[in-house]
C-alpha cells in the first residue's frame, strides 16, 4: 500500500468522480479533482483512447461501455455461493440454528447452500431440494419480491397445496402476506414446508436491486417464539444485507422493493 502508482492514483481519482456524475467536462474535472488541467487533459486522453470514457459534441466526457462489459463479467463470475457461505457461518454461530440459502428456479425455490446447526434437535434440508415459492419463509421472501407483473401471474397459476398444517392456502391472505413482507423486508413461516418447525427469511439483492435470493434461519418451532423472534429477524436481515452490499447491492435507500428493511437503517 505504501508504493501506489501515483498515476494509477490520480486516474481512479478522476474516474471516481464519475460515481456522482454522469457527465463532466475537462474544466470541472480540474476543478474537482484539483489537478493540473495539463495532467488532467492527459489522463483523458488516455482513458478516451483505450474504451473507458467517451467523449460528446459538448466535449464533455461520460464512462464508456467497457465498463459496463467489466460489470458484467464480474456479475457472471461472482459466485454467490462462495460469498454467501462466510455470513451464513457466522450467523449460524451467533443464533445456533440452521442457515439455508435458496434461489429461484422457474415456479420453485431450490436450496443451493446450507450451514447445519449443532443441536441435536433440527431440521434437515438438503441442498437441491425444492419447494414451492408459496410455502416457508425464505421461498416465500422470494416471491414477495419478484416484479408485480411476475408474481401475480404467478398468484393466477399456482394452485396453493397444503403441506404442512401451517401452510398458506387461501389466495387473499397470501397476498396480504406477500404484502407485508414486502412492507418489511422479512418474512416468518410457522409449519409450513414440515410440522413443528419455524423459519426466518429475508432477501438478498445483487448490483441493480434485483432480489436474486434468500436466507433463512430455520428450526423446531418451539426455538422461533415471540421471545426469540425479534433477535432472529435482525440477524438474518443483517446477514442478508451484508451479503447483498459484497454482490454490489447500493443500500435499501436505493431500491424501492427494500425501502421497507427497517432495521436495516437503525
Amino acid at each position: 500500500m505504501q508504493h501506489k502508482n501515483k498515476t494509477v492514483v490520480k486516474t481512479m481519482e478522476l474516474l471516481n468522480l464519475f460515481l456522482t456524475n454522469a457527465r463532466l467536462s475537462l474544466n470541472e474535472m480540474v476543478k474537482l479533482s484539483g489537478s493540473p488541467k495539463s495532467s488532467v487533459h492527459r489522463m483523458m486522453g488516455s482513458l478516451e483512447e483505450m474504451g473507458f470514457l467517451v467523449k460528446d459534441d459538448e466535449g464533455k466526457y461520460s464512462l464508456g461501455l467497457l465498463f459496463l462489459q467489466f460489470g458484467q463479467l464480474v456479475a457472471e463470475r461472482l459466485d454467490i455461493r462462495h460469498v454467501a457461505l462466510p455470513v451464513m457461518t457466522r450467523l449460524r454461530d451467533e443464533v445456533g440454528e440452521a442457515v439455508n440459502l435458496i434461489v429461484r428456479d422457474g415456479n420453485e425455490a431450490i436450496y443451493i447452500e446450507k450451514v447445519d446447526t449443532t443441536e441435536p434437535v433440527r431440521v434437515y434440508t438438503r441442498i437441491g431440494r425444492r419447494a414451492p415459492m408459496y410455502a416457508g419463509a425464505c421461498p416465500r421472501i422470494l416471491l414477495a419480491f419478484l416484479p408485480e407483473h411476475e408474481r401475480e401471474q404467478y398468484l393466477k397459476e399456482v394452485e396453493l397445496k397444503p403441506i404442512g398444517f401451517g401452510t398458506i392456502t387461501d389466495p387473499d391472505r397470501l397476498r396480504s402476506v406477500l404484502l407485508e413482507s414486502r412492507k418489511t423486508g422479512y418474512s416468518i413461516s410457522h409449519s409450513e414446508l414440515h410440522n413443528h418447525t419455524s423459519a426466518v427469511g429475508a432477501p438478498i439483492f445483487n448490483h441493480t436491486g434485483q432480489a436474486v435470493a434468500g436466507l433463512s434461519i430455520v428450526g423446531p418451532e418451539a426455538r422461533f417464539q415471540e421471545e426469540q423472534l425479534p433477535t432472529l429477524i435482525e440477524k438474518v436481515i443483517l446477514a442478508a444485507n451484508e451479503i447483498s452490499h459484497k454482490l454490489g447491492w447500493p443500500g435499501p435507500g436505493n431500491h424501492p422493493d427494500a425501502s421497507g428493511r427497517e432495521l436495516l437503517r437503525r
